[in-house]
């Protein structure tokens, strides 16, 4: 995994907020050259183990409803380049042509797309992404372009790296759909309160970006998926701020 020369970045990614986390990164050739050798071996097995996972869950898929058994909606990686992501489709046919949000019991989800929801299975069809290099196992997951553009100068760093199949944002944030509850205008909101939150832990996996980090945040999400709660330190904060105001 490489850094691209200053230069050769995109324009609006050249300016002094993103400055400061590039030149961390660049720092740490050694690291990204270990992170995507990891990525490359790791994904490579993991696909081969759980292709009879995949095989399943593709006939489950077809059975319970009409539609392709990959979601293939677009995202923004590494640098702002788009693509079009794998994750096993656990809604009906064509359900992102209303909000791109997803919230708790959401009716599109289909009757076997909650059950991949809830065991996290949706995502493991990244592995295809991470081999081709578009992905990376450990990194600030990947956005719509609708959302990029709402990102701040700042927030524009998350884009130094391949987007993630997972991140300390996913974890803390892996109920995110509750938060959305009862919310009419989900995009908005997610936008101006989650979006800006989850930022804090990404920006935050950039500066202290290691390659043993990443290891610690798989082991995390392994856990999360088991049932383990983790609480972030914005959260933490805010919560002794509620506490002290009361």
């Amino acid at each position: 995994m490489k850094i691209v020369k200053w230069e050769q970045l995109p324009p609006e990614m050249q300016t002094e907020k993103v400055r400061r986390y590039y030149d961390i990164l660049a720092k740490k050739k050694v690291g990204l050259f270990f992170k995507r050798t990891f990525d490359l071996i790791v994904s490579l097995i993991a696909l081969i183990v759980l292709s009879p996972v995949y095989l399943i869950l593709a006939i489950a898929i077809k059975i319970d409803s009409k539609g392709p058994v990959f979601y293939r909606q677009e995202r923004v990686t590494q640098y702002g380049k788009r693509f079009r992501i794998h994750k096993f489709r656990t809604m009906v046919q064509n359900a992102d042509k209303g909000s791109q949000v997803t919230v708790n019991n959401d009716s599109r989800i289909t009757r076997v797309g909650k059950v991949i929801r809830n065991c996290r299975l949706d995502e493991i069809a990244q592995l295809i992404d991470v081999i081709q290099g578009t992905v990376t196992l450990v990194g600030v997951r990947p956005e719509s372009p609708k959302f990029v553009a709402a990102y701040t100068d700042e927030m524009m760093a998350t884009l130094l790296l391949p987007a993630g199949v997972t991140s300390l944002a996913s974890i803390y944030y892996k109920d995110e759909a509750k938060l959305l509850d009862g919310v009419e205008d989900t995009d908005k909101v997610y936008i101006e309160k989650i979006l800006p939150e989850k930022m804090y832990y990404n920006l935050k996996g950039i500066e202290q970006f290691s390659f043993w980090g990443d290891i610690k945040v798989m082991f995390m999400t392994v856990f999360a998926v088991l049932g383990k709660e983790y609480k972030g330190e914005h959260e933490e904060v805010v919560q002794e701020k509620e506490e002290i105001e009361v």
